[in-house]
């Protein structure tokens, strides 16, 4: 049953839970799973493997990921996996396997803050500031949090890349915000960007602009009272992109 935790490929002790949850310092990377296959594994494993030597001064063998996914997986074929890394008495692996989650299907709405996550480079565990802005959006009724440099520049979502189109190239905020492995990928992929500064108030003026993460890419409607643009043959780009990029084995 759903959802389902392991440390160190066992199920935690009480002790061994103590260390995530009263201290928040550690990295995490979260994968979809479809037929115990998964887009982009060596970018979470080269994300997760950077962050230990950057939080914890040490590398983390990916063979010991690997091994712990598959056996917290067992016989669940499509799965939202997040791997957590901490120190307790020594750097542990914890794996959570919960239901697989799909990007949206409808045009997503965006609320923005003027808040940039700390040490932005890497997926953390300090998460606190994203998740209240989050929330605080979703109480407004959007589906999540436009995250603004204190100068007005968009940076990223709570949980996302944003990735915009100028009628004429794919562009990227050129702020400090995760590279993600979707955005990542659509660059393996064959997709060409720039990277510029852009600020909300620019948003209406591009032809197109999508969230990416994890679960795909799903199209911006709405930022704040601004109307985003829809664009069928972009979308249709940008998807086909996403859906040439080849499963692999964990």
């Amino acid at each position: 049953m759903l959802p389902r935790t392991e440390i160190d490929g066992r199920p935690p002790t009480a002790d061994e839970l103590l260390a995530p949850a009263l201290f928040n310092y550690g990295h995490v990377t979260v994968m979809q799973i479809r037929a115990k296959l998964v887009r982009g594994l060596d970018l979470h494993l080269a994300r997760l493997d950077s962050a230990n030597r950057e939080l914890f001064g040490e590398p983390l063998d990916p063979e010991r990921v690997r091994r712990h996914i598959r056996h917290a997986l067992l016989d669940t074929s499509d799965a939202t996996v997040r791997v957590s890394v901490f120190r307790g008495a020594s750097v542990a692996v914890m794996v959570t396997v919960r239901p697989p989650a799909d990007a949206a299907t409808t045009p997503q709405s965006l609320r923005t803050f003027a808040y940039q996550r700390p040490a932005p480079h890497i997926k953390h565990t300090g998460t606190f500031g994203q998740l209240f802005y989050r929330d605080l959006a979703r109480r407004d009724g959007f589906d999540d949090a436009l995250l603004l440099t204190s100068s007005g520049h968009v940076i990223e979502t709570s949980i996302a890349n944003l990735l915009c189109h100028d009628g004429d190239t794919f562009v990227w905020p050129n702020a400090p915000a995760l590279p993600g492995t979707t955005m990542q990928l659509l660059r393996r992929a064959g997709m060409l960007a720039e990277r510029r500064p852009i600020r909300c108030s620019d948003l209406p003026s591009y032809r197109a602009v999508f969230v990416t993460n994890s679960h795909g890419i799903a199209p911006v409607g709405r930022v704040d009272g601004l109307r985003i643009p829809l664009n069928a043959g972009i979308t249709e780009v940008v998807t086909g992109l996403y859906e040439s990029i080849p499963w692999e084995p964990i």
